[in-house]
């Protein structure tokens, strides 16, 4: 990215927590933690001095598909940086007294996610769609599954979960492609393959309901329906149908939801894609008395935009998605994070030319299939959390759809 003076760094694994089962649950997120408390040689203190001494940044994160380490540096600070996030990936310390209390930091990171309601709704109605699927546990984990790893166990973890052909290294900024491919080979070359690794188990949008009373000010809402994954062909009908429904200021839920009837002051839609399959989503706070009504608003939107769209709607939402996506590949941080997982998903990056064609191509009728596919199966799922006189609100909404 010609006239930056920094450089992104991203160690991408295609793997996560949909690889693990119930007994091992939490252990990819555990582990991301993990490998920062000794690595390489270096101590926890060492390896944040080291890139921090130079001016840079290391954080991780890890998904349900896939787990990244990324440096953001100045020019010049890739050697380090690969050099530390290798020693991260491929030859973390795994010292038992560690584990112990990063057992009690995680538990800590489980009780505070259960706290914020904002959190804990979107933790409701994940398990209410997937259920027992690995999909439907928390990336988190709980604390009796990471209550069980050892450093041996978590070590094999480790192995199969970043084993290299699972790895993508991907930079962006102020990078030269040479001294990348040599900085790779340097600090990668020598890994060995993992142990043989099952595939996760297909996407199963099982659908049902979570409520859960809890003195709140306002009820925490999340309607869901099946959607598509990243690699379907209606990807981008569905990233668009989001887009209308409850992507800004002028999408239909916020214009009928809070600027005409006034029951929310926080509402919106989203799409969250796996590779195989994926969820359209509402979210919604409001007056625990207001929610089963906009419930019903929700699902007369989503009924009302699968039977038909407008022209200056449908344009508008393909120029705000090419407009967050073009933005986000003017950040390098999110350009290599963005590249990496088209390398994983598709085997090669996609060209700003080719995704803007993508999204161009998107007619009212790929909408209109579209809704015919998110309603067809007549499930749902959804979470209600806060007031009492909110918790029907789930059940509201798939009445609205379905009767």
């Amino acid at each position: 990215m010609p006239g930056l003076q920094t450089v992104a760094l991203s160690v991408v694994a295609g793997r996560g927590a949909r690889f693990e089962d119930a007994a091992r649950s939490g252990w990819s997120h555990l582990l991301e933690h993990m490998v920062f408390k000794g690595a390489g040689g270096r101590s926890a203190r060492d390896i944040v001095e080291a890139i921090e001494g130079q001016g840079g940044q290391i954080n991780a994160a890890t998904g349900y598909e896939r787990t990244s380490f990324q440096v953001r540096a100045l020019e010049g600070g890739l050697d380090l940086g690969m050099a530390v996030v290798a020693d991260l990936v491929l030859r973390p310390t795994m010292d038992a007294a560690d584990l112990v209390r990063e057992k009690q930091v995680v538990g800590q990171e489980i009780a505070e996610a259960a706290d914020a309601p904002d959190d804990l709704v979107f933790e409701m109605a994940q398990q209410a769609a997937f259920a027992d699927h690995p999909l439907g546990r928390s990336i988190l984990g709980v604390e009796a599954s990471i209550g069980t790893a050892q450093p041996d166990t978590l070590e094999a973890w480790r192995a199969a979960l970043y084993a290299p052909e699972a790895l993508v290294v991907s930079a962006a900024g102020a990078v030269d492609e040479d001294e990348l491919l040599a900085l790779a080979e340097r600090d990668f070359g020598g890994a060995l393959a993992g142990p043989a690794t099952p595939a996760p188990p297909p996407v199963s949008f099982q659908g049902g309901v979570r409520a859960q009373a809890k003195t709140l000010e306002q009820a925490n809402l999340v309607f869901l329906l099946p959607a598509v994954g990243l690699t379907d062909p209606d990807y981008f009908a569905l990233r668009l149908f989001a887009e209308i429904l409850g992507g800004g200021m002028a999408s239909r839920l916020f214009q009928e939801a809070r600027e005409r009837r006034g029951l929310a002051y926080a509402v919106d839609a989203y799409a969250d894609t796996y590779a195989d399959g994926g969820v359209l989503g509402v979210f919604a706070g409001c007056a625990a008395k207001d929610a089963a009504e906009l419930a019903r608003v929700a699902a007369g939107e989503i009924e009302g935009l699968a039977a038909s769209v407008e022209g200056a709607e449908l344009a508008r939402a393909k120029a705000q998605l090419k407009g967050s996506m073009f933005m986000a590949r003017e950040q390098p941080a999110s350009r290599a994070e963005q590249a990496a997982g088209q390398a994983l998903l598709f085997g090669r990056t996609l060209s700003a030319a080719e995704v803007a064609e993508r999204i161009e191509a998107v007619e009212p009728a790929d909408l209109a299939r579209l809704g015919e596919r998110l309603l067809g199966g007549k499930v749902s799922a959804g979470a209600a959390l806060g007031p009492r006189a909110a918790l029907k609100a789930v059940e509201a909404f798939h009445r609205g759809l379905f009767g």
